[in-house]
């Protein structure tokens, strides 16, 4: 094989990024779409000049990978019909809204054969991997606090669009399981893991059954602590931030750029903070400095972050051409999961601390 032929199930919001970032991949070809409204497949397919399919099977048949562009809770059961046909799987965050359902789909991949990969694009955003890096080698200490505040805005027509958001049983959640998933991945990825949470969420401006505000505080494995926010109800909607505090600086990161890098240059690197003997890539060659920020998806859901989608979908195509793991695994894409059900479960208990 030299060209990876992929299909798009779903031509909803986010179909249109994906379509973009394979029409500029080396070894990747968009093939075919697919929609349970054919009219939607038919209007897709002929904006990006590929046919429209009226069956699932149809477009398996002509496809080596599919993109599941679908709502959340429906990932696993078409990802599961896709891996049955051999088919590799790109599935857009969340996995799947349960546990049971994407431990079901990574399971699929694995008897099948196929690789299975999770959109997070963030994980290949320069800034984000840099502060990662970092605080791996032990550049920035013992790490004391890792918080995540994704502050955006939705309006009540954004969750009228679409008979499936704002809904339990296909968004599976709000703020936190559909805009703050990338950013609990992320924090939940540099700081080594989640042990416990304890959270409140509220549905405070939308008429949704889902949270639209949820503060959680968060106990890191490491030991370390933090916050994690996220809400659709703050006007206008402020770009997303990480914070990453230890005993040698600090690193904040507000809409994938980096807006404060200050860390004392004449501190003792002692290592991993994690004791894994982890070697970090090289680290800026500034302590401090500021840039703009980037557009994000505070306020517009459309204002997506395009070329790490491309970036994302190269890995998983080199990954079937030459035959590797995929840089973002099931495995990995599960564990933002487990950190948001189990705030979820701590909110249902009045915050009672809850294990991840």
């Amino acid at each position: 094989m030299s060209t990876v032929r992929f299909g798009l199930i779903g031509c909803g919001a986010i179909h249109g990024t994906h379509a973009q970032a394979l029409a500029n991949i080396e070894g990747a070809k968009l093939e075919a779409v697919y929609d349970t409204v054919y009219e939607k497949a038919c209007t897709a397919g002929e904006k990006f000049g590929v046919p429209a399919k009226k069956s699932l099977k149809a477009l398996f048949d002509s496809v080596d990978a599919v993109c599941l562009c679908v709502p959340s809770g429906l990932h696993s059961k078409i990802g599961m019909q896709a891996a049955k046909a051999g088919k590799h799987i790109v599935c857009e965050k969340p996995i799947d809204v349960t546990l049971k359902a994407a431990q079901n789909l990574i399971q699929a991949g694995r008897d099948n054969n196929v690789k299975l990969t999770v959109i997070s694009q963030h994980r290949f955003a320069k800034d984000i991997r840099t502060l990662r890096e970092t605080a791996l080698s032990g550049e920035l200490g013992k790490l004391i606090e890792g918080d995540a505040y994704i502050k955006w805005y939705r309006t009540q027509a954004y969750y009228d669009s679409g008979e499936w958001r704002g809904t339990w049983a296909l968004d599976g959640g709000g703020c936190l399981m559909n805009q703050g998933v990338h950013y609990v991945d992320m924090i939940q990825w540099i700081m080594g893991g989640v042990k416990s949470v304890q959270a409140i969420t509220r549905t405070a401006s939308h008429n949704i059954e889902v949270e639209d505000v949820a503060t959680a505080l968060v106990e890191y494995k490491s030991g370390a602590i933090g916050v994690i926010q996220g809400s659709t109800s703050f006007f206008p909607g402020l770009a997303e931030r990480l914070e990453v505090h230890g005993t040698n600086g600090s690193i904040i990161i507000e809409g994938d750029r980096t807006k404060v890098w200050e860390v004392d240059p004449n501190a003792a690197n002692d290592g991993s903070p994690y004791g894994r003997g982890v070697s970090a890539q090289p680290t800026p060659n500034v302590h401090s400095h500021n840039e703009e920020k980037s557009a994000g998806g505070a306020s517009d859901p459309s204002a997506l972050w395009t070329e790490q989608h491309r970036l994302q979908l190269e890995d998983f195509t080199q990954a079937i051409l030459t035959n590797r793991d995929p840089y973002i695994t099931g495995e990995q894409a599960i564990e933002p999961l487990k950190v948001i059900l189990a705030i979820y479960r701590s909110a249902k208990r009045n915050g009672a601390r809850v294990e991840v």
